[in-house]
């Protein structure tokens, strides 16, 4: 197999798994599939259960349910490639198939990004103007800001791979991961990678840090507003409504910032951290989102149980 070809684009890239640590592939393999199957089979539930019981017809579990459509497609865009690595040994994926699945991971997670602003969004129309909440937050304008998380994320992202098919590889074939992101491939290639820098840096801050910074502010007014609350009750009960989002926002872009900060200071980090980290950011989040907010949320585990209750009859 020749490495590149006459348009100096290899046609193959090699997937990197956690090759520094013995035996990593007879215990990771299992364990990612359980999680893939826990991932998909969670966030399955709660789209069925938004879909199906009428008391979680609410605008804050419609936001729920599309985070669940985003981490699924997240999920299944690094599927075969990731259980090829950890189970079957095999570490090629081809230029294309690399460049289609960067492009479905980087705009699942920015519509994740925009629906965790739109959610946070809904907790401070629900606490600081509960008595505007369903004439503020209507079904047709859930619905929009949703498309809107969708359509954002398609249009910042679909540049990624055309910017990318442009150049020439020459800083060889073997990514840092077992899936392909724009950062790892970048990397490998020579000439004008400005333009993807530059664009690469523009999307971090536009897209990830704006929704950061605008669900930091909700937060703000949020808090503003409970500490408005006469009785020390109904301040802890409308902060609980607020602690699944908040930990899944920490868990979704703590992960996401460090990835970000390690590609800028690659040369200092090593690649087992790169590796470890590129994993977390790329299961933890998806996988918890649905047992978080069952667990928090009393709405939902009524909801499973009472299906559970039909499907047993």
């Amino acid at each position: 197999m020749s490495e590149f070809n006459t348009t100096f684009q290899p046609s193959v890239f090699i997937l990197t798994g956690l090759r520094g640590l013995v035996g990593a592939r007879l215990w990771l393999g299992p364990l990612l599939s359980l999680m893939y199957i826990t991932t998909l089979a969670g966030n399955c539930t709660v789209i069925y259960l938004v879909r199906t019981e009428r008391s979680l017809q609410e605008p804050q579990y419609q936001f729920l349910s599309m985070l669940a459509g985003a981490d699924i497609v997240l999920s299944v865009s690094t599927l075969f490639s990731v259980l090829k690595v950890f189970i079957f040994d095999l570490y090629e994926i081809a230029f294309d198939s690399c460049l289609a699945q960067l492009f479905f991971i980087h705009t699942s997670s920015s519509m994740g990004s925009g629906i965790l602003l739109a959610m946070a969004f809904d907790r401070f129309v629900s606490i600081s103007h509960p008595l505007q909440y369903t004439t503020i937050l209507t079904n047709s304008r859930v619905t929009r800001m949703g498309l809107a998380a969708f359509l954002r994320g398609v249009a910042l992202m679909m540049p990624l791979p055309i910017l990318l098919k442009r150049l020439p590889f020459c800083k060889g074939q073997l990514l840092s991961y077992s899936y392909c992101i724009h950062p790892n491939v970048m990397k490998l290639a020579c000439g004008q990678v400005k333009i993807n820098i530059f664009y690469g840096l523009v999307l971090v801050i536009f897209s990830f840090g704006v929704d950061f910074l605008l669900i930091a502010i909700s937060y703000a007014l949020i808090f503003q507003a409970v500490m408005g609350i006469a009785s020390r009750e109904g301040q802890m009960k409308a902060l609980n409504t607020c602690l699944s989002h908040i930990f899944i926002v920490f868990i979704y872009y703590g992960p996401l910032l460090a990835i970000t900060v390690m590609h800028r200071i690659s040369h200092r980090s090593s690649p087992i951290a790169h590796a470890v980290l590129g994993n977390i950011y790329l299961f933890m989040p998806p996988m918890l989102n649905p047992i978080v907010y069952s667990l928090k949320t009393k709405q939902i585990r009524s909801a499973l149980r009472k299906s559970l209750k039909i499907q047993r009859r």
